[in-house]
């Protein structure tokens, strides 16, 4: 061994050079390392995907509040539409079927219940003995949502209609062959009563 190395007993000395352990430990620290992000980023899937669980914090953004309408029994009412009363409502009854008299009874039962009365007859020929149903409400277009509405508790089967080529503030109820009579007086005084109440409009409230 060219005097080198001595030998003693039975043992030889190793020739394989010395271990790195440098590298090994930095190899060990390195893979504790990935395996570490791995299991907090599947710990951030798994919360995210279930929702968490932890408290929300309080200094949320305002766009995080929910918006929530309030149930129509505590809701602000509108005012009541500003509908003519019976009495402020002028009525012209026109018989369109074959059955004489029809005309004269209703206007009669009409100005009973309140309503002016204007003319009284036979339909002319563009309606007679072509209204299938029970009537035909006829007046100008500033009626559709003032004195139809109202004339209509009285009859609430009956068709409306308006002429845009009309004035004045007299409408037509025109009877048809369906006609029997006119909506009881106690249904009609439940809907108009209802036509003329506060009507309930929704509110909305925030909350975070």
């Amino acid at each position: 061994m060219g005097g080198k190395y001595r030998i003693t007993g039975d043992k030889y000395p190793r020739m394989r050079p010395p271990r790195r352990r440098g590298r090994l430990v930095v190899v060990v620290v390195a893979c504790g390392a990935v395996l570490g992000v791995a299991g907090w980023g599947t710990l951030q899937l798994i919360d995210v995907f279930t929702g968490g669980g932890g408290t929300a914090s309080a200094a949320g953004s305002k766009d995080a509040c929910s918006t929530k309408a309030s149930p129509a029994g505590t809701a602000a009412t509108k005012p009541p539409t500003a509908l003519p009363k019976p009495a402020q409502i002028t009525v012209n009854v026109f018989n369109a079927t074959t059955r004489s008299g029809l005309a004269k009874t209703t206007a009669d039962e009409l100005k009973r219940r309140g309503f002016k009365i204007g003319e009284v007859g036979n339909a002319s020929k563009q309606y007679d003995k072509k209204v299938t149903g029970t009537g035909v409400l006829l007046g100008p277009a500033s009626s559709l949502n003032t004195a139809l509405p109202v004339l209509a508790t009285q009859l609430t089967t009956a068709e409306r209609r308006t002429d845009a080529a009309r004035t004045g503030p007299t409408v037509d109820l025109i009877l048809g062959n369906g006609f029997k009579s006119l909506t009881s007086q106690a249904e009609a005084t439940k809907a108009l009563t209802a036509l003329t109440a506060p009507q309930p409009t929704p509110t909305t409230k925030k909350g975070c």
